[in-house]
C-alpha cells in the first residue's frame, strides 16, 4: 500500500478502531462501572487503586490497528510481540475488539456486561495482571522485564517461513544490554529457510522518569547504528494521527514488499542484495491523553507513563478532565446500545486464526509435533563393571541429538529442533551435531571457518541471553531444542529463566494454552573441572535460583553418568511446559550404570547403590540400619563418595555403609511439596530414620537443606559442597578446597558413624597425611597424585 492507495475512508474507520482501542485502555486503568460512559461519570465509578500503563499504549494500539489491515488485504500471517509490556491494556482492548477475547474467556462478552467485566478484571484481584501477560491472547511475550522481545521474536521466526513477526522495540527497552545484543538478529536469520522478523523501534522519548537515549539520538546516527547491524531503517515520525497514520501503513507495506522480495530470491537460490527492514517511529509519549494537568506538561513526556491522573477520587477537577479525555474517543459511536463494538468497525479485523490474538503462533502448543527420539540403546555404553570405563559423559548426548536433528527436519521448514550455544558445542563435547548440520551463519565466510553455513541449524553467538531467548521463542511458537551453557555462566540469563518458569506456571492454568516443549538447559563445565578456568568459571549457582519457583514447572536433573543422562535427557526432551536443568560435566568421568540400570535409577529419582555399600543384601527395611549413609548427587560428588566408601571397605569392612545417589533433586522434597518429592516412606527406606548422612552434592550445600525441610530427623544430613573456594588448579585439588573429598568424607563419616569401629583412628590418620600429602604434591608435580589420577571403583 501506498500513501495513494490508503483513502480518506481507511483512515477514518482505522481513526475509529483505534479510539476504540484507546477507550478501552483508559477504561480498564480507570473504570470498574459505567465503563460506557452511559451516565455522567462519579468517584463511585472509579477504581480505589489505579494501576496501569498509559504512555507506550497508544502507540502500540495504532500499530495493531494497522497491522489487521495489512494482514486482511495480504492474508499473511503475523505474530506481534511487544517489548513495552506495560503496554498490557492496549493489547487486551485489541484482542477483545477483534473477538478473540471473548472466544477465549466466553463471560467476557460482547456487550455491555463484557466490558464491564473487561474493566473491572484489570490490575484487581482475581482478575489479570497489567502486563502483556500469559493471560493475554496473542502474546508469547510479557515485556515485563525488558530486553528480550526481539530475542524471542527471532526464535519464533526460525523455522517457521510463513510467518512475519512484528516487534515493536520501546526506547526504555532498547537501553539494556540484551536488546543491544540482539539488533544481531540478520547474522543468523536465514530468509530461505525461515520467517522474518520486521522491528518497529518505537521511540517516544521517555522512560518511567526521564529521557530516553534513543529518543533524543538524531535519524541519522540511528540508521547508521541499525545499518551497521544489518538493517534498512524506516522512518516513520509526526503527532498528528491524520498524517502518521497513512504513512506507517505505507511503511508496514514498503517493509513487507521487501521481506518479500528478499525471501523470495533465497527461496529461488538468487543472491539476496538488500538488508532485512526496520521501521522506527516516533510518536508522543501517552498521545491522545490529556495534554497537561495542574499546569504540568503530560502528553509527549514521561509524566505521561502510568497513570495521568492520579487523583481523580480526590480532586473533582481531575475527574472531569477524566471524563473529557473518555468522551473524546466518542465511546456513543464506537459501541452499540447494546455495548457490541459497531459492526463496520469489527468487520475491520482479520478472519478467523489470522487475528494476532488468534494466531496458533502464540500458542506454540496447537503447533507442536512429538519429537522423534531414536530409541537409546544405540547411543548406550556397555557396562560390565561399575566404574570400570571412564568416558566423557557428554558425548552421548551430542550423538543422540545428532540423529534427533536428523529425524526432525524436513526440506520446507528445516526441522522442529535446535541446539543453542554460545560458542561451546564442542566445547561441551556435543559436536557429534556437526555430522549432520554446521553452525548457522548468513555473513561472509573464509576458507578457515569451521562448519559454517547458511543452512546450519546449530546457533552459536556470544550472548547466553541470546542463546537462551532464541530457545524460548522457537518452544513457545510449537517447536524443541536444547540451550547447553557453562554452568557459572548461565547465570548471565537465569533471570530470563526465571521468567519464563513463570510464565509456564501461569500457562498450565488456562485451559486455552496448549502445552508447549519443556525448556531444557544442559549445565555443564561445572565447578569442579574447569580445566585451564578459574574461579570466575566455577559457581553452581543456578540450582539454587531455579529450586525456590514453581514445583509444578521446575526439575533439577544430576546425572552422575552417561547412562543416566540419556535416560534423563529423553525423558526431558518428551516432557511439556518443564523448566529441564541437567547437570553433568563434560569431562571423562567414570561410568557406572548400564542404561536398564539408569532407566530404573532415573525413574526412581534415587537409588541405593547396594554393589558400593557395606550392608547385608536384606538390611534394607530390616532393623539392622547402616551405621553410616553415604549419598551424592552429581558426578564429581558421586565419585567421591565411591572412593570414600571404597576406603571405608578396606580400612573398616565390618563397618556398615549404604551407599545412596540421587539423580532427581526435587525427589528430596515432600511428597506434598514437589510432584516428584518421595513420599516419607520410600525416604526413610533411602536414607533411614535415625542414621547419619554424610551427603556430597554437586552445589552449594544450603540447596539441599532447602531440599530436606520436613523431613524425618533433617539435622543428621551433614552436606558437603562447593563453599566458594575455587582456582585454576587439579580436578581432584578443587575438591579439596571444597572440602568435599574423599578423605573428608571418610573422616566425616566416622564421626557421624553408628558405632566408632576398629582402626577409626589409623584411618583418620591415613585421611590427614594424604591431605597433607596431596598440598605438596601438586605444588611440586601441577598434577594429583598418581593413586588419584589412576583410581577406579573396586569392591575388593
Amino acid at each position: 500500500m501506498t500513501l495513494a492507495d490508503y483513502s480518506n475512508s481507511d483512515l477514518e474507520l482505522d481513526l475509529r478502531w483505534w479510539a476504540a482501542a484507546n477507550y478501552l485502555t483508559v477504561a480498564q486503568i480507570y473504570l470498574q462501572d459505567n465503563v460506557l460512559l452511559r451516565e455522567p461519570l462519579t468517584v463511585e465509578h472509579i477504581k480505589p487503586r489505579l494501576l496501569g500503563h498509559w504512555g507506550t499504549s497508544p502507540g502500540l494500539s495504532m500499530i495493531y490497528t494497522l497491522l489487521n489491515r495489512h494482514i486482511r488485504d495480504t492474508g499473511t500471517q503475523w505474530l506481534y510481540v511487544t517489548g513495552p509490556g506495560h503496554g498490557g491494556p492496549a493489547l487486551v482492548a485489541a484482542t477483545y475488539l477483534e473477538g478473540t477475547y471473548s472466544e477465549v474467556y466466553p463471560h467476557i462478552s460482547g456487550d455491555s456486561a463484557g466490558v464491564k467485566a473487561l474493566c473491572r478484571q484489570f490490575s484487581t484481584p482475581g482478575g489479570i495482571p497489567s502486563h502483556v501477560s500469559v493471560q493475554t491472547p496473542g502474546s508469547i511475550h510479557e515485556g515485563g522485564e525488558l530486553g528480550y522481545a526481539l530475542i524471542h521474536a527471532a526464535g519464533a521466526a526460525f523455522d517457521n517461513p510463513d510467518l512475519v513477526v512484528a516487534c515493536v522495540v520501546g526506547d526504555g527497552e532498547a537501553e539494556t544490554g540484551p536488546l543491544s545484543g540482539s539488533w544481531k538478529i540478520p547474522a543468523f536469520l536465514n530468509p530461505a529457510r525461515d520467517g522474518a522478523v520486521l522491528p518497529i523501534l518505537h521511540l517516544n522519548g521517555a522512560k518511567i522518569a526521564s529521557p530516553t537515549v534513543l529518543g533524543r539520538t538524531s535519524d541519522r546516527d540511528i540508521d547508521s547504528y541499525l545499518s551497521g547491524q544489518g538493517w534498512a531503517p524506516i522512518f516513520v515520525e509526526g503527532d498528528d494521527p491524520n498524517e502518521v497514520f497513512p504513512a506507517l501503513a505505507a511503511a508496514l507495506t514498503t517493509a513487507h514488499g521487501k521481506i518479500a522480495a528478499i525471501q523470495s530470491a533465497a527461496r529461488a537460490g538468487e543472491p539476496v542484495g538488500e538488508k532485512w527492514p526496520a521501521i522506527v517511529l516516533r510518536t508522543p509519549k501517552g498521545w491522545t491523553g490529556p495534554h497537561e494537568v495542574d499546569g504540568k506538561l503530560i502528553e509527549g513526556t514521561h509524566w505521561s507513563h502510568q497513570v495521568p491522573l492520579s487523583g481523580v477520587r480526590e480532586n473533582p477537577e481531575h475527574l472531569g478532565l477524566l471524563e473529557a479525555w473518555l468522551r473524546k474517543y466518542r465511546p456513543e459511536d464506537l459501541f452499540d446500545d447494546h455495548g457490541a463494538f459497531t459492526k463496520e468497525l469489527a468487520e475491520l479485523a482479520p478472519d478467523g486464526d489470522l487475528r494476532m490474538g488468534s494466531t496458533p503462533y502464540a500458542n506454540g502448543g496447537r503447533n507442536l509435533v512429538p519429537l522423534k527420539i531414536p530409541a537409546l540403546e544405540s547411543y548406550a555404553l556397555e557396562i560390565d563393571t561399575p566404574g570400570a570405563r571412564s568416558y566423557e559423559t557428554t558425548k552421548v548426548l551430542g550423538e543422540l541429538m545428532r540423529d534427533i536433528y536428523k529425524q526432525n527436519s524436513d526440506d520446507k521448514h528445516g526441522g522442529t529442533f535446535r541446539l543453542f550455544s554460545p560458542d561451546e558445542t564442542a566445547s561441551n563435547r556435543l559436536q557429534a551435531v556437526f555430522e549432520v548440520t554446521d553452525r548457522c551463519w548468513q555473513l561472509p565466510r573464509t576458507e578457515n571457518d569451521d562448519g559454517l553455513s547458511p543452512e546450519g541449524r546449530v546457533m552459536e553467538v556470544l550472548s547466553e541471553h541470546l542463546c537462551q531467548g532464541w530457545l524460548e521463542g522457537y518452544l513457545l511458537t510449537g517447536r524443541h531444542g536444547l540451550f547447553a551453557t557453562y554452568e557459572a555462566f548461565a547465570m548471565v540469563s537465569v533471570s530470563m529463566l526465571v521468567q519464563h518458569a513463570k510464565w509456564l506456571q501461569h500457562a498450565v492454568a488456562l485451559p486455552w494454552r496448549e502445552p508447549v516443549a519443556s525448556l531444557n538447559v544442559l549445565l555443564t563445565s561445572t565447578c569442579w573441572r574447569n580445566d585451564h578456568n578459574g574461579f570466575s568459571h566455577q559457581g553452581p549457582g543456578m540450582i539454587d535460583a531455579v529450586i525456590p519457583l514453581s514445583p509444578e514447572v521446575v526439575r533439577v536433573w544430576l546425572p552422575p553418568d552417561s547412562n543416566t543422562l540419556l535416560s534423563v535427557a529423553d525423558h526431558c526432551f518428551r516432557s511439556r511446559d518443564h523448566v529441564n536443568v541437567l547437570v553433568v560435566d563434560k569431562q571423562s568421568h567414570p561410568q557406572y550404570l548400564t542404561l536398564d540400570q539408569a532407566n530404573e535409577h532415573c525413574a526412581a529419582g534415587a537409588s541405593i547403590w547396594k554393589w558400593a555399600g557395606t550392608e547385608s543384601p536384606t538390611a534394607v527395611g530390616s532393623e539392622e540400619e547402616p551405621d553410616i549413609v553415604l549419598a551424592a548427587a552429581g558426578d564429581v560428588p558421586t565419585e567421591e563418595t565411591l572412593a570414600a566408601a571404597q576406603l571405608l571397605r578396606e580400612w573398616v569392612p565390618w563397618l556398615r555403609v549404604r551407599v545412596v545417589n540421587v539423580v532427581d533433586l526435587m525427589g528430596l522434597l515432600p511428597q506434598n511439596d514437589h510432584p516428584h518429592g518421595m513420599p516419607e516412606q520410600k525416604f526413610v527406606d533411602l536414607f533411614t530414620a535415625e542414621t547419619d548422612v554424610v551427603f556430597a552434592f554437586h552445589g552449594y550445600p544450603r540447596a539441599v537443606h532447602q531440599q530436606l525441610h520436613g523431613r524425618t530427623n533433617p539435622e543428621r544430613f551433614h552436606i558437603r559442597g562447593f563453599s566458594e573456594q575455587g582456582t585454576t588448579t587439579t580436578a581432584f585439588d578443587m575438591v579439596v578446597l571444597n572440602r568435599m573429598s574423599r578423605y573428608h568424607l571418610v573422616l566425616e563419616a566416622l564421626r557421624r558413624s553408628r558405632r566408632v569401629p576398629e582402626k577409626s583412628g589409623d584411618l583418620a590418620e591415613f585421611c590427614q597425611s594424604q591431605l597433607r600429602r596431596h598440598h605438596d604434591y601438586v605444588r611440586e608435580h601441577f598434577e594429583d597424585m598418581p593413586e588419584i589420577r589412576e583410581w577406579k571403583w573396586s569392591q575388593g
